[in-house]
């Protein structure tokens, strides 16, 4: 896979490698063991961090999944984990502060919780969201614009993802046009989810609608990807540009 990173980059002006730190914080990542599909150990969630804080981050956001029929995870088990990993980051002495909120995947599950209980959000009520990579959610707007008339402010994780938009920009700008803030994987800029995601990502930058970025960090993979994303022009280009990060 790296080597065809490295192909991918080879066709453009190399550039130095961004220092994260000018981004502000990180707000998508899965750094609490062994609740989703992030780190499994309490030593991968330190070798994440650490490796985040050398490219730059001060903080990071993590945001563990919900998905009502694979991560049941609930704010007792998303918080308990944070305060284990807090405590691990303090005896360590990395010099990285830590919070944490989720990623709801949305599905009948969420529009429960949506209605009926305190949704984990971060900064002014910011609320992560991801949809489905295979099927359109033909309802997603309305959903959006209900946690939007209850205070949230909704960010959608990795529209490049979503391939059934890749001959529809301008369903990325009606989230736009609609307040829905737009969150770009910095890895996606490597190559690392494919050729047809970097397009539209930098697709996406072009048209100046992201307005969030996250390193959506797994494990080492992730790690390895990042560093070839820090010398994208595209992410350059990005950094320049106001974003919720330096609010956070």
């Amino acid at each position: 896979m790296f080597k065809g990173l490295s192909r991918l980059f080879g066709r453009e002006k190399e550039m130095p490698a961004a220092d994260l730190s000018s981004i502000g914080a990180d707000m998508h990542s899965h750094l609490i063991p062994g609740i989703d599909d992030g780190a499994k150990t309490i030593e991968d969630s330190l070798n994440l961090i650490r490796a985040l804080h050398a490219s730059g981050y001060q903080k990071l956001i993590t945001t563990p999944h919900v998905m009502s029929d694979y991560y049941r995870n609930t704010p007792e088990t998303i918080l308990g984990g944070l305060e284990q990993v807090k405590a691990a980051v303090r005896e360590e002495g990395i010099p990285v502060s830590i919070e944490a909120a989720a990623e709801y995947y949305v599905d009948d599950g969420f529009m429960r919780k949506l209605e009926e209980e305190q949704l984990l959000t971060f900064g002014d009520r910011y609320l992560l969201v991801e949809v489905s990579y295979i099927n359109p959610p033909d309802s997603i707007h309305s959903v959006l614009f209900r946690a939007q008339t209850l205070g949230y402010r909704p960010i959608l994780a990795h529209p490049e993802r979503y391939p059934y938009w890749y001959h529809d920009l301008d369903q990325y700008l009606a989230f736009y046009e609609k307040g829905i803030i737009l969150q770009l994987n910095i890895n996606s800029l490597s190559g690392y989810y494919g050729p047809d995601a970097r397009r539209i990502a930098e697709k996406l930058i072009e048209m100046d609608v992201i307005g969030a970025v996250g390193t959506d960090m797994h494990h080492d993979r992730h790690l390895e990807a990042l560093q070839f994303a820090r010398k994208s022009s595209a992410l350059h280009t990005l950094m320049e540009r106001p974003l919720l990060n330096h609010e956070l």
